[in-house]
């Protein structure tokens, strides 16, 4: 069965405002690759695709509330070479919404890491992540 897997397809987040969601992705650098909408007995499901950070994102604007719950994705991270910098260029960008003062160093976690979060504009958790 292995042989059959390629890798990541995408990660999803819900959204509130799709417009919104894509355009905050769009100035930490990523690119609008794709829009659609599904029908849903509830009305239509907006869904945009972003390719960021080497992954793609999908995301979705539900007509209605969606309940999180577990198995509900708490963050995605996003490698990075220096999180300073990265951290820098995204706070150029006019994010403010860190969600510490400072950046987490882990030299003992997994080998050593640096971290810092962040949020989106939907309440999304994005871990800017070095490896050390």
């Amino acid at each position: 069965m292995g042989g059959h897997f390629q890798g990541l397809g995408h990660v999803a987040i819900y959204t509130r405002d799709i417009g919104e969601s894509a355009a905050f992705y769009e100035a930490l650098g990523g690119e609008v690759t794709a829009r659609g909408s599904v029908p849903t007995p509830g009305g239509e499901k907006e869904l945009a695709l972003v390719s960021f950070g080497g992954i793609t994102l999908e995301l979705i604007r539900s007509p209605a509330p969606v309940q999180m719950g577990e198995g509900s994705i708490p963050h995605i991270a996003i490698l990075v070479d220096d999180l300073d910098a990265a951290a820098a260029k995204i706070r150029a960008a006019g994010v403010d919404t860190f969600m510490t003062p400072e950046k987490k160093v882990l030299p003992d976690l997994f080998g050593g890491l640096e971290n810092w979060f962040f949020t989106g504009p939907s309440g999304e958790q994005i871990e800017l992540l070095h490896m050390l």
